[in-house]
């Protein structure tokens, strides 16, 4: 039998490491399909769901950024508001937002904005707007700030506090009643998490159904893997910087989306990635609370993602 995480764990310390609802077996699974079957479609996907494959960085950015741009263009041209769920997370693709929202001298005034999550305390204190790590601050200057007169309201822009975060379903429920479109942009978490809802959160609940109604969370704990992976994608290793308590937004907002924006961008060069596992996964488990993502596909929209995800996953020496 081969020497992998899967034969060696019975015993062990990982078995109290990674979520109880984790079947790693089937996860291994998974992960050894080559690279051909990635945009194999699933029975429980949407039909309007797609997988969009970038060769580079660039690419990826780009399509990303325009495809944002493009709902905001689409819902001024229809005369509708537009309500956007943003995260921190992938950041590239906000340059190209605004890129061509400036060149089509596009008016952001019927857009909303609510972001997806903060870094918080255990009871939800959240960094000042203006701190460095401070989602808000991120956001301010990669997507507000530059877009100039064009820009979303000031009132028209939401933040993950704890005193925001619990308004925000009432404040959406009220923008689509008055017809707007609710799509959520997002990144996969190591852990195939959604904005900041881990999967651990799963055994709190007695059914599925249940868990798909919870809207948010303040001073969410983090998961392990999630703190080291901010660690290194966000703290250029530092993994004491990075805060153990988030505020997030959860199934019961993000589940509600008419169109979502995924993107896969976690590879870090000479062969090193760190998202190759979630992005299997998200296309290729069956829907799951204890895989968050897993549920994304089941919605119309795009996964923009880079092709290197594909695999093969394998070992290699780097």
């Amino acid at each position: 039998m081969a020497m992998n995480l899967v034969s060696t764990m019975k015993g062990s310390l990982v078995q109290d490491f990674f979520p109880k609802g984790w079947d790693l077996a089937k996860f291994d699974r998974i992960c050894s399909r080559p690279p051909s079957a990635a945009r194999k479609r699933e029975t429980w996907w949407n039909r309007r769901f797609k997988p969009v494959r970038c060769g580079t960085l660039g690419d990826f950015d780009t399509m990303m950024g325009h495809e944002i741009a493009l709902q905001i263009k689409t819902a001024r041209e229809a005369g509708r508001r537009i309500a956007f769920i943003l995260p921190v997370g992938p950041m590239g693709m906000y340059r190209w937002a605004v890129y061509f929202l400036r060149a089509w001298n596009m008016p952001c005034d019927h857009v909303s904005g609510f972001n997806m999550d903060e870094w918080s305390d255990r009871t939800g204190a959240t960094l000042p707007a203006r701190d460095p790590g401070a989602f808000q601050n991120a956001m301010e200057q990669a997507f507000y700030g530059p877009l100039g007169r064009l820009t979303v309201p000031k009132g028209q822009r939401n933040f993950a506090t704890k005193q925001n975060l619990p308004t925000y379903p009432e404040k959406i429920a009220a923008l689509r009643q008055a017809g707007a479109r609710l799509v959520t942009v997002f990144g996969v978490g190591r852990v195939c998490h959604i904005a900041f809802w881990e999967p651990h959160f799963a055994a709190e609940f007695r059914s599925t159904e249940q868990w798909k109604k919870q809207t948010h969370r303040l001073g969410a704990k983090l998961h392990p893997l999630t703190i080291e992976q901010n660690a290194i994608t966000s703290f250029k290793s530092r993994t004491t910087l990075v805060p153990a308590y988030a505020n997030t937004i959860g199934p019961g907002l993000f589940l509600q989306s008419d169109y979502i924006i995924g993107g896969c961008d976690g590879t870090l060069g000479r062969g090193m990635m760190w998202q190759g596992l979630s992005f299997w996964l998200t296309l290729h488990h069956d829907p799951s609370p204890w895989i968050p993502s897993t549920f994304m596909p089941t919605l119309p929209g795009r996964l923009f993602y880079l092709k290197e995800l594909e695999g093969p996953l394998e070992a290699e020496c780097n």
